[in-house]
């Protein structure tokens, strides 16, 4: 009988034997209790407990977590916003008893301070102010985790704001505001371009006016010139200024009349278009200079007969405030 119990005992003690054994990995820490009193914290690595005796209550990861807590919230301007959260937190290694036995659930516990940090900053708040201070929002709630979560033996490495997703027919306003706004800074752009065309043309019209007004300044000074040059040949060859004056005259007139007729599509008639006529013309104009000169000196010597009796009004009137003055005296 005993051979048949032996193989049936070394079992039993094989079994024992290796549930004495256990393996910690890394970046973990086993709780090990003696009759449900805690005895001790098994870092990585192999272990022995007592069989029967010693059982392992929980396993503790040490590794850097992330935690992603959805919170629906309203902003100042009465506008209803989800944030997303992120919370990257890890247990103490010197505080692993802390974080098994005083702290049933840190993700509910964790989630439950950023609801309540969240929505007390966030309505504080302007929609636009939430995108702009998002950072200011992760700091307090990363504040606030610090200070509650280290009597639990967890630490808060860092505190994201991943996402802020305002109502649908808000954000699509604000899309409608934002295309409004390029609208208004394109047309503005375009207006701009415009107005420099437009100065750019006015100014090199103004400078082809100024060119063209010089060239013909320019031309008619050369003309006179070479009028003058023409008048002094004429008088040299005992013609007077008047026949040289005519004869000119004569010459530009065949001369123009020539030009016509090298234009064959030229619609243009020259009336009248006779000798005489230049003759006239030019008696025409000695005519109007001199009705222009004796006009001027008529003028001139009025206004000078003005102002002589303006002098003498002044003058009468100056010295019967005199002569009144005297006889009051």
């Amino acid at each position: 009988m005993s051979y048949i119990f032996l193989p049936v005992i070394l079992v039993i003690g094989l079994v024992i034997l290796f549930s004495g054994i256990f393996i910690v990995r890394q970046q973990s820490a086993a709780i090990v209790e003696r009759f449900g009193k805690f005895q001790r914290i098994s870092n990585s690595g192999l272990h022995l407990k007592i069989p029967i005796f010693d059982n392992i209550a929980g396993r503790i990861n040490l590794k850097v977590q992330q935690l992603d807590v959805l919170i629906e919230t309203k902003t100042k301007d009465n506008v209803f916003v989800k944030l997303k959260i992120s919370v990257q937190f890890q247990v103490v290694r010197s505080n692993v008893y802390d974080a098994f036995y005083k702290l049933e659930s840190p993700s509910d516990q964790i989630t439950s301070y950023v609801f309540d940090v969240v929505r007390a900053e966030v309505p504080k708040m302007r929609l636009d102010d939430v995108f702009e201070r998002k950072d200011d929002i992760a700091i307090a709630v990363n504040r606030e985790l610090n200070q509650a979560m280290q009597d639990y033996g967890y630490d808060i490495i860092k505190t994201l704001v991943t996402d802020i997703d305002p109502d649908v027919e808000v954000k699509a306003a604000m899309n409608r505001i934002n295309a409004a706004e390029r609208d208004k800074v394109a047309a503005e752009y375009v207006a701009e371009a415009d107005r420099i065309k437009i100065v750019a043309k006015a100014r090199a019209e103004a400078e082809s006016k100024r060119l063209q007004g010089q060239g013909i300044a320019d031309q008619r000074r050369e003309i006179a010139r070479g009028l003058e040059e023409s008048v002094d040949v004429l008088n040299n060859v005992g013609i007077n200024s008047q026949e040289a004056s005519a004869l000119i005259v004569v010459t530009q007139h065949y001369d123009t009349l020539q030009a016509i007729g090298e234009e064959t599509n030229s619609n243009l008639i020259l009336l009248p278009n006779s000798p005489q006529a230049g003759s006239d013309m030019l008696n025409n104009m000695v005519a109007s200079f001199s009705a222009s000169n004796q006009i001027g000196e008529a003028m001139k010597k009025q206004n000078e007969q003005q102002e002589r009796d303006k002098k003498r009004e002044s003058t009468t009137r100056k010295n019967k405030r005199n002569n009144k003055s005297d006889l009051e005296e």
